[in-house]
């Protein structure tokens, strides 16, 4: 635990996560915390689990505290307990909860007596990717009255919010991602290769970036990429795949790999802190998830100048223009996805052509700017409407 114990005036808001870790909720959360005006909040990250020290360190103010409350599986009702201590001692204006993980955590904040509680829908588990699950849907409809906001950041999800969990009109509302358009930009002359990396000069490569998980089904993308060389076997020699990202499925995606005799032709190298880099130096990027919010992955790739084929699940088809930034597949089909691979890696030029609509989408849609000033607007209106006492908790808005 990371403790701050200087008196400050800002208003704290209080992230609760189940863990903190190399992902794409994690990485926009951290982005938002570091851009958002250090003279209007402070922030603290509560995790249920523990957090990564090594990606931990991608917070780069020094004023946030991190907690970890080390939760045992199961209902852990020590968890509640001791999540309600460390908010009594906190004190924050807003809680800030990410997922189904910790959605259940709103009547804990009420107890504590948190002013404002906010739910963000990033997306769904790997078990439950279409939302259908009673008891989880259940448990989302008990909590709803306990929140001020239950944010979605897809249009999909939110349209779900309303019509399956019953979210009230004037508690819901889309926050869609943002993406750093200067640091994912496109390939430049002089660029260099990211280290350790085993791709060379005449290399096609096909790349995903994401935590290596049951949703995002890289089964069906490794399936894709070998059917791909049988399709194209003129290419076969050139075509890679990275996959780049750590999680539960690595050693099981690598024993896949082996077992499909691709082991030189795909790069597992974990986490990395260098996407960026990574992002310039593939030509193609996939995404095979089975349930996503609005892809960030997608979004990068896209800023990187990148055409994305990906599946028509969840703010996927929000993301990609279907045949103008990329292509769009039905979820676990490896026959639909290697033959949209294919069309790019037989016409270069449809790849470049794609690849430049997508930045320019983003540029237009999807800038950091954009979704930092949405999230501190959700923040300033839900504290000017919801704390009214002065001295316990300070006004968000001045």
């Amino acid at each position: 635990m990371t403790d701050l114990t200087t008196r400050d005036d800002r208003a704290l808001i209080v992230h609760l996560i189940y863990r903190l870790d190399f992902g794409g909720l994690e990485s926009l959360m951290v982005e938002r915390i570091n851009r958002m005006p250090a003279e209007r909040y402070r922030h603290a990250v509560v995790c249920l689990t523990d957090f990564n020290p090594a990606f931990a360190r991608k917070i780069a103010r020094t004023d946030v505290a991190l907690h970890a409350l080390h939760k045992q599986p199961g209902l852990s009702l020590g968890t509640h307990g001791a999540l309600w201590r460390l908010l009594r001692q906190l004190r924050p204006a807003v809680l800030h909860s990410y997922n189904l993980s910790a959605i259940e955590y709103a009547p804990v904040a009420l107890a504590a007596g948190v002013p404002v509680r906010i739910n963000g829908a990033h997306g769904r588990d790997a078990d439950d990717p279409h939302g259908l699950n009673r008891k989880h849907n259940l448990l989302r409809r008990l909590m709803v009255p306990f929140y001020h906001c239950c944010y979605a950041n897809s249009a999909a999800m939110e349209a779900w919010n309303r019509a399956v969990i019953k979210v009230p009109g004037h508690k819901t509302r889309m926050l869609v991602n943002g993406i750093d358009a200067e640091r994912f930009r496109p390939r430049a002359a002089g660029d260099a290769a990211p280290a350790d990396s085993p791709f060379e000069a005449g290399h096609i490569v096909i790349g995903t970036v994401g935590r290596i998980q049951a949703v995002k089904d890289h089964a069906t993308l490794v399936d894709a990429f070998a059917l791909l060389r049988q399709r194209l076997p003129g290419e076969a020699a050139r075509l890679r795949l990275a996959i780049v990202g750590d999680g539960p499925l690595l050693p099981a995606t690598r024993e896949k790999v082996a077992l499909l005799g691709l082991a030189d032709a795909v790069w597992l190298p974990g986490a990395r802190t260098d996407i960026a880099d990574i992002l310039r130096r593939i030509d193609i990027f996939a995404m095979s998830s089975i349930a996503e919010g609005t892809p960030g992955s997608a979004l990068e790739a896209m800023a990187s100048g990148l055409p994305v084929v990906g599946t028509r699940v969840g703010g996927i088809p929000e993301v990609i223009a279907d045949g103008g930034t990329g292509f769009l597949v039905p979820p676990s089909d490896p026959a639909a996805m290697a033959a949209a691979l294919e069309r790019y890696v037989v016409s270069p030029d449809l790849a470049t052509q794609h690849g430049t609509a997508g930045r320019e989408r983003v540029l237009r849609k999807y800038s950091m700017a954009a979704m930092v000033a949405a999230y501190q607007a959700m923040y300033d209106s839900l504290c000017e409407s919801r704390i009214k006492t002065k001295g316990a908790v300070p006004s968000c808005v001045e």
